[in-house]
């Protein structure tokens, strides 16, 4: 079984070279021109180089080379194919969102390129086997009918949901940081703690520690004010690895543990509230641009952050408080996961920032306030114009304030 000290080598392994490589890429993104230019959509007011994705990548290639070489992860490389699988989907994943960064790829030919990272993927074990929906008894065992779909689907959406989320400095990175902390805590508290619900040989606590790594590795080059974009390449191979851990441990295994897994959630659940920020963004934009009748992959200024920022905060403080949501997220699932108790608590807290989320970033809430910014436009500018109709004399007219006296300079 692996120990503590083998899990912090490699993570340290991971934050150093992604840490060390990062100022290389940004040299060579420079160099080759591979630049988000500002736009109306953007945050940005200048060029920033892309390609922090591919010191991701070097990051989690080294961390996953140490641990497969150093031997303190014997069940997990001794014969399996599945760390291979994993290393094979984000090289893909990291690919295809480079490829994008470098130059524009249509949407369809982009979800192909993902379909193929899932389907490598799927070929060498991390795949979806059952599925426990919360709220009902039973599990479902997924066919070799279904499984590969549902597979696929599941690192389409997580992929995706991290790339909708990266639009602020340092965004993405920290919450994945966090998620893939505080999954591997759950992981590696499933295969120590006594539950057996997933063995020694499953790497999903490897690839959440390694993933933590290379995120922590690129956000101080990536925090606001941002000297590098992780890109899609970035973006696309985090949710991917983020889907292959969920996956390892929620989606091959048809143990129950109450206490340890929640009385109604599911080991397969927990990864919604874990990443709960990136899924609900996701969801919110798939129903506004439902709405508005517009592609799901057509860019809008209408993100959980974009929204946090026109309520005045800036983007430090937005981004501090999305971390401190998932946080805060990631805290409510881990709590009786260590503990065994307080489930009842779990259902209560995720309603309760849901409610606070629906309270403030409805659109009918931005809506109100814009009607509110106009009426009150409307008010500034008839004043105006009844002091210019009307200038200041012995006829003046009160507009609400007191004509300056004559003389005044």
């Amino acid at each position: 079984m692996p120990t503590t000290l083998a899990y912090v080598a490699v993570f340290a392994i991971a934050l150093g070279v992604t840490f060390a490589v990062t100022p290389l890429v940004k040299w060579m993104a420079k160099r080759l021109g591979v630049v988000a230019l500002p736009s109306d959509r953007a945050v940005h007011d200048r060029p920033m180089p892309l390609l922090g994705g591919l010191a991701m990548l070097v990051g989690f290639l080294a961390a996953m080379a140490v641990a497969w070489l150093s031997g303190g992860f014997p069940a997990m490389f001794d014969g399996i194919s599945t760390p291979l699988g994993v290393v094979l989907g984000a090289v893909i994943m990291c690919g295809v969102g480079t490829l994008d960064d470098v130059r524009d790829v249509s949407a369809p030919a982009k979800t192909a390129g993902m379909v193929l990272a899932a389907c490598v993927m799927y070929r060498y074990g991390v795949s979806l086997l059952f599925f426990r929906p919360p709220f009902v008894d039973g599990l479902f065992v997924l066919g070799p009918d279904l499984a590969p779909l549902i597979s696929v689907l599941w690192v389409l959406g997580m992929a995706n949901a991290v790339n909708l989320i990266d639009g602020l400095d340092g965004l993405a990175a920290g919450i994945i940081a966090i998620a893939a902390g505080s999954f591997f805590l759950y992981g590696h508290h499933l295969v120590t703690g006594g539950v057996g619900v997933i063995g020694p040989e499953n790497p999903s606590p490897l690839i959440c520690v390694i993933t933590a790594g290379i995120c922590l590795g690129f956000l101080p080059h990536n925090f606001n004010p941002a000297r590098i974009f992780m890109g899609d390449g970035g973006a696309l191979m985090l949710g991917g690895l983020m889907a292959a851990s969920t996956m390892l441990v929620g989606g091959q295994t048809s143990v129950e543990s109450s206490g340890q897994v929640f009385f109604f959630f599911a080991p397969l659940f927990i990864p919604f509230f874990v990443m709960g920020i990136p899924i609900i963004d996701t969801a919110f934009a798939i129903v506004r641009r439902a709405r508005k009748r517009s592609g799901l992959a057509e860019a809008d200024k209408d993100h959980l952050h974009h929204r946090l920022m026109r309520l005045g905060h800036g983007q430090r403080r937005s981004v501090a408080i999305l971390w401190l949501w998932s946080g805060l997220l990631s805290l409510f699932v881990l709590y009786p996961v260590y503990t065994g108790k307080g489930d009842g608590l779990v259902p209560i807290g995720v309603a309760a920032l849901a409610l606070m989320l629906l309270t403030f970033f409805h659109p009918g809430t931005r809506r109100a306030r814009i009607a509110e910014a106009a009426e009150e436009e409307h008010r500034r500018l008839a004043q105006v114009a009844a002091v210019e109709a009307h200038p200041v004399g012995d006829d003046a007219v009160d507009v609400g304030e007191p004509a300056p006296e004559r003389g005044a300079t």
